[in-house]
């Protein structure tokens, strides 16, 4: 026959609905012949045209530019800046450092830059690397690469899907599509047309898409989406199109830096004026003004964020969980919902037997449900029998899951598959197909020849005639058993009906339709992808913590609300129809909505099934419309462009695929969804220690601005040295910032509701602590200068620089809580910032009384007198902090 390829160039259609054509429409579009396949000359030409079956690689930033571009923030130039303005006025120390903590946040970003282009990669490298092709009428193992459109693709049990496929062939072929669609049971294929409502993968039958496995069987297809065509490459489409999304740390640190800049130049201008004014020395005036905007912009801002969340991190995968991107720490308490993947996350990801019913009689596996009956355990022992699972290397089940779900039930209850199958060998047997729904087979026993039947209740029960029992047939009522069926289906459960039939010889091949008729009915099986024994515990404590956690599933409506219902995610509620999910959202209705439609609805709702990875992507911006921050928690395929969008996506793993943990920023090494609950708790500890750390540094910057400020307005003189402010910025800035790291969680942190994501990082009450205080401060070092003056002049300045430090390192212990006070939580409880503390007034007492440091900071000894006062105010800022503490809690209180 002459070749028809050349006559017919292939035709991409505008919309992927190969689905609803015919096979052979389809193969003659693409200039094929089926029982040929393409030449290898014609697959050579498309490839040239249509490129290799490869997951495209956008353009990529270099290394250095990545590099780069992380010193363009506002806060690393005006750090920058700080050092270059310390290094005019001779602080090389000061200047070195900043440059080091501008350099250190720059690598931090690029790490966390480059970390993002690696999702794309494990992506690519999921694509299967060899596929079994029909060219030129030979079977052929080739590239997967090198499939083009039109290439006659052959799939059997265990082979990862190359590409797109319109099947046109299959013999019992079940796809496992859990990683593409959620779905945890293997699909069962055909070849037949679809209308135009099979709308979603998990329902395009006659499909096989690139990235799924085939779990059983064997089948033909039709290449008709290669490389980024295809579905898997559209994931890698939205997840190229998603960007990172700053944390609301970053975007905090940002506003602030920015503010704050410009309080400063402004402050320290007016400073220089009016001490010019008094007739200060212009020169020193200016100096005394840089050095007083270098102290003002906490330098160690970034670098104690960085301590924090890397202590953190740390601290958190002892708890099981790896942080992949360091800021998302701290994003975890700002989490207020959590859209979680069904399968293997909330739920075990394997099937298993819940319950067996026989005549309205329920036994469910377990210790508590006692010993099977004997009805029980035929339906145990027909399934069994009629089932197709064997053990693995590992003693464990491998097949299909429904039917390894059968055979553990089985095992569990004593009756061990190998055993039953040699004493009653198969025979014969009917497979399972799609129009029938059932699948049967013949057994020799000692008594006769048995046939044992299992599959779809609505296709089993009718051809049944009688209930079978041990003594003795029995009557059935058909009409009851398919309402219990429809009753367990309702609550989430896959149901199956099994049934027998004795038989006084094998069917002819002619007879074995007529071999599922007048049978008697064994019983009903439900069987169910349990949910996770912790997974309840931690959606309980999430509430608790006032975060709403949400399921999104590619599963089915009802599977999704009873697992929702169990775990708490959702309220159980009977509908008008006397069903169980009518609070589920669908796809099919989810793509009826329009995004304002979707706004209005999403935060109502708790569950949604049988929804693609882009409709995750529509939920997860949805929520953030409306002020929410969203993690994604899911192992899949599937979840990583919503992993990606999301404020933080939680990947799984053990179970989960590299594309998840690539792309997501925390990997729970356990896949246990409670593990969230501890990373939650560690994110708002860290923020809490970093507003403390914010507090402690801007409202000791806060004290000195006042102290250089109002000295001049009060006829005083200038009360501080350039060395002094450096100085006292460098040791009370440093250590004892850093130790607030180690500062243990506040009592009842899991028990008050997630930070408003556009909450101020000054809110409740910190700037006007900054304010009070840093007055207060201010207000002490003026006082001690005015002592100084009229007792001892030559110590003024000395006793003003003492002071400064003293009251910041009283106002450090008292800030540990912003409810309780420092004595509830002793000073132990942080040896670290105790030992800081320590180490700081040592090093302070070491500037005024070791000789060869007092002319390099100008300073003087001081009497134990002197010291005392300092010590003094020291004591007045850490009762005043107390008392404020104290005031607010009754405040709250009242």
């Amino acid at each position: 026959m002459t070749s028809i390829h050349h006559m017919n160039e292939p035709v991409t259609p505008t919309a992927p609905d190969w689905h609803c054509r015919d096979a052979g429409d389809v193969a003659r579009e693409h200039g094929v012949e089926m029982h040929r396949g393409l030449h290898d000359d014609e697959a050579a030409r498309r490839a040239e045209i249509h490129g290799p079956n490869e997951l495209a690689e956008g353009a990529r930033r270099s290394l250095w530019r990545l590099l780069l571009d992380q010193f363009t923030d506002f806060m690393i130039l005006v750090l920058a800046g700080a050092a270059v303005i310390s290094g005019v006025i001779g602080d090389w120390v000061d200047t070195l450092a900043i440059l080091v903590i501008v350099v250190l946040n720059g690598l931090v970003g690029f790490v966390q830059a480059w970390r993002a282009d690696r999702a794309l990669d494990a992506l690519k490298r999921l694509a299967a690397a060899h596929a079994t092709v029909l060219r030129d009428g030979k079977v052929r193992r080739v590239s997967a690469s090198a499939l083009v459109p039109g290439d006659v693709v052959l799939v059997e049990a265990g082979n990862q899907i190359p590409a797109d496929l319109r099947l046109t062939e299959v013999a019992r072929l079940l796809v496992d599509e859990s990683t593409l669609t959620g779905e945890s049971v293997s699909v069962e294929k055909h070849a037949r047309v679809l209308g135009a409502d099979a709308a979603s993968l998990g329902d395009r039958l006659n499909m096989a898409y690139k990235g799924t496995t085939a779990a059983q069987g064997r089948g033909r297809g039709l290449v008709v989406a290669i490389g980024m065509s295809t579905e898997l490459g559209k994931v890698a489409g939205l997840m190229a199109a998603s960007g990172d999304r700053a944390t609301p740390l970053q975007r905090r640190l940002a506003a602030f830096g920015r503010r704050l800049a410009l309080v400063v130049l402004a402050i320290c201008a007016l400073i220089f004026a009016i001490g010019v004014l008094r007739g200060e020395l212009p020169m020193q005036m200016l100096l005394t003004a840089v050095s007083l905007a270098v102290a003002a912009i906490p330098e160690a801002l970034p670098a104690v964020v960085t301590v924090l969340l890397a202590l953190g991190a740390r601290h958190m995968v002892s708890l099981n969980a790896l942080v992949r991107r360091l800021p998302s720490v701290e994003t975890l308490g700002s989490v207020t919902f959590i859209c979680s993947d069904k399968t293997g996350t909330l739920t075990q990801n394997r099937m298993q037997v819940e319950e067996v019913v026989v005549d309205g009689d329920v036994w469910a596996p377990g210790a508590t449900s006692g010993p099977a009956s004997p009805a029980h355990l035929e339906v145990l022992r027909a399934g069994a029998l009629c089932n197709d699972a064997g053990r693995d290397g590992d003693g464990g089940w491998q097949g299909d899951p429904t039917e390894t779900a059968l055979v553990q039930a089985a095992s569990d209850a004593g009756i061990e598959k190998a055993k039953v199958d040699g004493l009653t060998p198969r025979v014969q047997e009917l497979p399972f197909d799609s129009e029938r729904k059932r699948m049967t087979t013949f057994h020799q026993t000692a008594d006769g020849l048995v046939a044992y039947t299992k599959g779809a209740p609505e296709s089993v029960v009718p051809q049944c005639t009688t209930h079978w029992h041990p003594d003795g047939g029995g009557a059935l009522d058909t009409a009851r058993v398919l309402a219990a069926a429809q009753a367990m289906a309702a609550r989430g459960l896959r149901v199956l009906a099994l049934a027998r039939r004795r038989h006084e010889r094998v069917p002819e091949p002619g007879e074995l339709a007529s071999a599922e008729a007048r049978m008697e009915l064994l019983g009903l099986v439900g069987l169910i992808d349990p949910p996770r024994e912790e997974a309840a515990r931690a959606v309980g404590d999430c509430i608790s913590a006032g975060i709403t956690p949400v399921m999104i599933t590619g599963d089915h409506p009802a599977t999704a609300w009873a697992i929702a219902c169990k775990l708490g995610i959702a309220e159980a509620r009977a509908d008008a129809q006397g069903g169980s999910a009518a609070g589920v959202l669908t796809g099919a209705e989810l793509s009826g909505l329009d995004d304002a439609a979707l706004r209005e609805r999403v935060r109502a709702v708790r569950v949604y099934a049988r929804v693609d990875p882009a409709q995750k992507i529509r939920i997860v911006e949805a929520l953030q419309a409306h002020g929410e921050f969203v993690a994604m928690t899911g192992d899949g395929v599937n979840d990583a462009p919503a992993l990606k969008r999301a404020d933080i996506g939680v990947a799984m793993g053990r179970g989960g695929t590299d594309v998840a943990r690539e792309a997501s920023s925390l990997v729970l090494l356990d896949d246990n969804f409670a593990t969230i609950v501890g990373a939650v708790r560690e994110g708002r500890r860290i923020y809490d220690n970093i507003r403390k750390f914010v507090r402690y540094a801007m409202t000791g910057n806060s004290g000195e601005i006042w102290t250089i400020f109002l000295a001049p307005l009060l006829g005083l003189p200038i009360p501080l040295l350039p060395i002094h402010i450096l100085w006292v910025n460098l040791v009370t800035d440093g250590l004892p910032g850093l130790a607030l790291a180690a500062e243990p969680a506040e009592r009842g942190i899991m028990r008050r509701p997630p930070r408003a994501p556009t909450e101020s990082l000054f809110a409740h009450g910190m700037w006007q602590h900054i304010l009070f205080v840093g007055l207060l401060i201010g207000a002490l070092c003026l006082a001690v200068q005015a002592w100084a003056l009229a007792h001892a002049p030559s110590s003024a300045q000395t006793m003003v620089f003492t002071a400064l430090t003293l009251t910041q390192m009283a106002h450090v212990l008292a800030i540990r809580s912003e409810g309780e006070s420092l004595w509830r939580l002793g000073l132990g409880s942080n040896r670290p910032l105790l030992g800081a503390v320590a180490l700081t007034m040592a090093l302070q007492l070491a500037t005024i009384y070791v000789p060869w440091l007092q002319p390099l900071f100008k300073t003087v000894p001081l009497s134990l007198g002197e010291l005392g006062i300092c010590l003094a105010a020291a004591a007045v800022v850490l009762l005043a902090v107390e008392a404020e503490k104290a005031w607010r809690l009754r405040a709250a209180s009242v």
